[in-house]
């Protein structure tokens, strides 16, 4: 405060500005622009310190290890974003002011409050496998067993295994878009909805050109958020497989290749991508809202 006490009273202003936010600025320097800029060099660089340009993108996008995660990268973003939308807003349309509605939201939403990797435990046991003549202590298993099926190896048998463990991330995020959407269908002016009843409109027509046009920002907000969880999913794959069986996507590769392959430029080649993936959805989020505010 000294020096802005004794600063000249023109710049007093914008001195005292700077004080008071330089210490947030270097920490965000210190925390997050600093290793990203090194994340970012050493992405064009080799493990020896040499600059080697793109080459380490493009071992990722020609190694055919590599093209299975990024494969399986693929499948979860379009996959988990797409059934959890749906999913949600179909379930919150449904039980929109219907009796017990708080009720069976709550058991909707409740998979939101375990951890990712609480979620993976459960879904570990209910894929248990043993072998046939064996006692099954997996659900599904199980009830193959008593529909008089063979027991199947659902999280080691690709390619269908990167689909039950999607489920996991789809279950959980189901929970968020239904209470997002609903909060969003409920500030639907009811003066439209009825006007749009009384001029014969159906219940899919008044969806279609009342509903969905309204919460049109609220189901952008959540189709971009769970793609950006799941582009980042590391939590689900790293407990259930590990990244084995062909299941490892960008975030976990990631860890995998930095940490315990010994191969860190690889590791910041796909953190780097992993940001550049990320950055876009983001800018789109930000456009959209703001336009959807000013349309309101």
């Amino acid at each position: 405060m000294f020096l802005a006490d004794n600063a000249p009273k023109r710049g007093r202003d914008v001195i005292q500005l700077l004080l008071f936010v330089a210490p947030a600025l270097l920490l965000l320097a210190a925390g997050m622009i600093w290793p990203a800029l090194q994340t970012i060099w050493q992405s064009v660089t080799s493990k020896a310190g040499e600059f080697v340009g793109l080459d380490n993108f493009v071992t990722i996008f020609t190694d055919p290890t590599m093209q299975v995660v990024m494969r399986n990268t693929i499948v979860w973003v379009i996959f988990v974003p797409t059934f959890s939308t749906i999913v949600g807003l179909a379930y919150a349309l449904f039980i929109d002011r219907s009796r017990g509605e708080k009720i069976l939201k709550s058991l909707v939403f409740m998979p939101m409050a375990i951890s990712f990797v609480g979620a993976s435990i459960i879904w570990g046991f209910m894929y248990t496998y043993r072998s046939e003549g064996f006692p099954q202590i997996g659900l599904l298993n199980q009830i193959l067993v008593w529909l008089g099926l063979s027991p199947y190896q659902f999280v080691e048998t690709p390619p269908w295994n990167t689909f039950f463990l999607l489920v996991v991330m789809a279950w959980i995020q189901t929970g968020f878009a239904m209470v997002v959407l609903s909060a969003a269908i409920k500030g639907v002016p009811a003066e439209i909805v009825e006007a749009a009843e009384l001029d014969g409109a159906t219940a899919w027509q008044r969806f279609l050109n009342v509903t969905l046009p309204w919460i049109r920002g609220s189901l952008v907000v959540v189709v971009t958020t769970i793609t950006i969880s799941t582009l980042k999913v590391f939590d689900i794959v790293r407990t259930m497989t590990g990244g084995q069986y062909n299941t490892s996507v960008v975030a976990n590769e990631m860890y995998t290749r930095a940490f315990r392959l010994n191969q860190p430029e690889i590791g910041a080649a796909l953190a780097v991508l992993l940001f550049v993936l990320v950055l876009p959805i983001v800018v789109y989020n930000i456009r959209v809202l703001r336009a959807h505010k000013e349309a309101h």
